[in-house]
């Protein structure tokens, strides 16, 4: 069976979308226009040294805060380990919290893709019947003979158009192209979240690693003076009380390490998630304190390029987009909605020739009397926009504090380091000299130890000082955005 479609079906679609080409501008509701950026120029009220004090020894050389230096999309090479690069290139290939991300980035995407084809095109819909039928005349009252079997055949396309007169489609759109740039800019927090996940768990790791090993060399040299101790208590040199207290510190320091071991593995197993193995079968690669280059040039964004670059900020500001749209949205649903549609098609039987069958319309509808739902909506979308105004306000302030307590903990942990660096030199000198009067006789070998175990604890403070600027020039790299912009 054929059909013709007719001349003027197509003219009243042609005419249906120049009109609406024609009301295209008349959209209702705001208009986005993006936050001011901020007029600040520091983080800090008090001024911001260019650089940070310095001393010797793995972790202690002098930062530089550079307002010209951007930050790279792969910060971390920054600290110059392999081991650390490795760790971050495979969470970032193989977490599932990424792999969540972007299923959720690929929905919001084809959600606003579908919803775009249903609204901005014509709707065309095909519709083709067969029916086998019988009729029996003679129920009818008719004296003729009845026909026989015969097929009824129906063939259509309708096509229907919504007019957006005020908007409503547009800003439904403009509203979901919204909802995938913040689901865009959730990937992106999620990576920079994850690679400052992984780079401060290795920095943890390679500290506790360093404790544990200064931990047992006290522990050794603390059972040492207790055998000492033990033999001058029994020569009648000391006290008995001498051995308790000896004993009591030795068992003291041995106490201390299972909990350090709990806490590396811990950080194991928390790496091993990262990067999407179980514990049992990941191999994680140990990673020593001083192997690892603090950066001696950190990036320093201005306040009103940091808006731009946090992927938090930006997700905060893609919300707001979206609730100014829903304005637009609940207040084009007060004015009317026209509705164009016609179709062309064809019927016939097995047996007769086709008739053309076609139908062109519009509808229009206006709300006259809803109780007042239409305004209270339009009302909840404005209020809705104000949260979320008021949210984006929130996050500017809280990166700006997260850049500001990252800039102070950089400055005073290289002073803390500085003033550890020169108690471990003393200490080491001062071990020296005694190591060098017990060769001559003039200090027991008890004071020697002793003298060898304040070294070592200045050491491990120290330890703990390089490994907290390690950690907060990572968390200041983190806080300014994490480079994902410089990402080919």
């Amino acid at each position: 069976m054929m059909f013709t479609r007719k001349p003027r079906l197509l003219a009243s679609v042609a005419a249906a979308a120049v009109v609406s080409a024609l009301l295209a501008g008349c959209t209702v509701g705001p208009h986005y226009r993006p936050p001011a950026p901020p007029t600040v120029g520091t983080y800090t009220p008090a001024p911001q040294p260019s650089q940070t004090a310095s001393s010797v020894g793995p972790g202690g050389a002098a930062q530089h805060l550079n307002p010209a230096m951007d930050v790279s999309a792969q910060w971390w090479t920054l600290f110059h380990s392999k081991e650390l690069d490795n760790l971050v290139r495979e969470a970032l290939a193989n977490s599932p919290t990424l792999a969540q991300a972007a299923a959720r980035l690929k929905q919001a995407q084809e959600e606003s893709n579908a919803r775009t084809g249903a609204t901005k095109y014509p709707t065309a819909n095909a519709n083709v019947s067969v029916q086998r039928e019988q009729i029996d005349l003679a129920a009818f009252g008719v004296p003729f003979p009845s026909p026989p079997p015969f097929s009824l055949l129906n063939g259509s396309v309708a096509v229907s158009y919504a007019l957006d007169l005020f908007g409503a489609n547009r800003r439904l759109i403009e509203g979901l192209n919204a909802q995938v740039e913040y689901q865009r800019s959730q990937l992106q927090a999620a990576r920079l979240m994850l690679a400052g996940n992984v780079v401060s768990a290795a920095i943890r790791q390679a500290q506790l690693d360093s404790q544990i090993g200064i931990t047992r060399q006290m522990l050794e040299l603390q059972q040492q003076q207790l055998i000492i101790t033990e033999g001058r208590v029994k020569a009648g040199g000391l006290p008995q009380y001498e051995i308790n207290r000896q004993r009591t510190l030795v068992e003291q320091t041995r106490a201390s390490i299972p909990p350090l071991e709990q806490q590396l593995a811990l950080v194991n197993h928390q790496l091993a998630v990262l990067i999407g193995k179980p514990p049992a079968e990941a191999q994680i690669a140990t990673i020593r304190l001083d192997s690892l280059q603090l950066p001696n040039e950190l990036p320093l964004s201005l306040p009103s390029s940091l808006v731009r670059q946090r992927p938090d900020i930006r997700a905060s500001e893609a919300l707001l987009h979206q609730a100014s749209a829903n304005i637009g949205v609940a207040t084009a649903s007060l004015y009317p909605q026209i509705v164009l549609s016609g179709s062309v098609g064809g019927i016939g039987t097995s047996f007769t020739k086709g008739a053309d069958v076609w139908n062109v319309g519009a509808s229009l509808a206006q709300p006259i009397f809803n109780g007042g739902a239409l305004r209270a909506e339009k009302r909840k979308a404005v209020a809705a926009y104000e949260e979320a105004s008021s949210t984006y306000q929130q996050t500017v302030l809280q990166a700006f504090r997260e850049v500001a307590d990252a800039l102070r903990a950089i400055e005073n942990d290289a002073k803390t380091l500085q003033a550890r660096t020169e108690a471990a030199t003393q200490a080491e000198a001062s071990y020296q000299i005694a190591s060098q009067r017990y060769s001559a006789g003039g200090v027991s070998q008890l004071a020697l130890l002793d003298a060898q175990r304040q070294h070592l604890q200045t050491t491990l403070d120290r330890t703990a000082s390089a490994a907290s600027r390690y950690t907060d020039s990572a968390t200041l790299l983190q806080a300014l955005g994490g480079g994902w912009w410089e990402k080919p």
